[in-house]
C-alpha cells in the first residue's frame, strides 16, 4: 500500500514538474522590466516555500520528540532537516543567479538573503551534529532544541523586508497595476510551481522518513539482540 502510495505520489510530481516547467518556460510572459531572468523566480520562490515548509516540520517534529519522546518524531525531524537544507541551498543559488544580472553582483547583505543564510548555516550545524555525534537520544534531544530555535529564524525572514532596508522585492501578488505579478498567467505559473514542489517535497520525504524509520527499526534490533546475548553470558 505504501509502494503504490509513493509510486502514484511520484508520477504525480512528475507531471506536476512537467507543467511547471513548460508553464515557466513557453506559458508565462516575460516580465517587462527584468526580462527573461525573472522566470527564474518560478523556481526560486517554491523552493523558499519547501525550504521554510520543511524546517517548520523539524521544529514541530523536536516539540513532540522532547515532549513524548517517540524515536518516529526524531526520525521525521531528521528527514525534513535534510531536504530542507537541500531546498534551502537551492534558494540561495537561485537567488544569487537572479541577483547577478539584476543587482549586478551575486551576493550582497541584504536582510532577507541575510536572514536566509543564517538559516541555512542553523540547519547546516543541525545535519553537522548528527552526522557526527552518533544516535544517541541525547543527541537526538539536543538536536531538536537546535531545530526549534533555528526554525524562528522563518518569521524574521518572511517580514525582514518590512524590518529593515531592503532591495529585496517584497510583494509577490498584487492588483493589477501594481509591482508584482500583475498578469493572471504569472500567478498560474506560480501556483502550479508551488503544487509541484510540494510534491517533491513529500515525495523525497516518504523515500527518507521510511529509510530512517528502518535504521532505527534495525538499530533498536540490534540493541536487544546484544542484551540477549548479554544476558545468556551471564547465565
Amino acid at each position: 500500500m505504501a509502494n503504490t502510495f509513493t509510486r502514484t505520489l511520484a508520477a504525480l510530481t512528475g507531471l506536476l514538474m512537467f507543467a511547471a516547467i513548460y508553464m515557466t518556460f513557453v506559458f508565462v510572459p516575460t516580465e517587462a522590466e527584468q526580462g527573461i531572468v525573472q522566470r527564474i523566480f518560478y523556481f526560486h520562490v517554491p523552493c523558499a516555500w519547501v525550504a521554510f515548509a520543511a524546517f517548520g516540520i523539524v521544529a514541530i517534529s523536536g516539540i513532540f520528540y522532547l515532549w513524548l519522546g517517540g524515536q518516529i518524531w526524531d526520525d521525521l525531524g531528521y528527514a525534513c532537516a535534510e531536504i530542507g537544507m537541500v531546498f534551502c541551498t537551492l534558494v540561495l543559488v537561485t537567488g544569487s543567479i537572479w541577483a547577478r544580472p539584476i543587482w549586478g553582483v551575486w551576493w550582497t547583505w541584504d536582510s532577507r538573503l541575510t536572514t536566509t543564510l543564517i538559516l541555512w548555516l542553523l540547519y547546516g550545524g543541525y545535519l553537522m551534529l548528527r552526522a557526527m555525534a552518533g544516535d544517541s537520544p541525547q543527541v537526538a534531544r539536543f538536536a531538536a532544541v537546535i531545530g526549534i530555535v533555528a526554525a524562528a529564524d522563518v518569521p524574521v525572514i518572511v517580514v525582514s523586508v518590512r524590518l529593515w532596508r531592503t532591495i529585496h522585492p517584497a510583494v509577490l501578488i498584487t492588483k493589477q497595476g501594481e509591482h508584482g505579478l500583475t498578469d493572471p498567467r504569472m500567478v498560474a505559473t506560480l501556483l502550479v510551481a508551488l503544487a509541484a514542489f510540494t510534491a517533491l517535497f513529500a515525495w523525497l520525504l516518504l523515500i527518507r522518513f521510511a529509510s530512517l524509520r528502518t535504521r532505527s527499526r534495525l538499530a533498536a534490533l540490534e540493541r536487544e539482540l546484544n542484551l540477549a546475548e548479554a544476558a545468556a553470558g551471564d547465565l
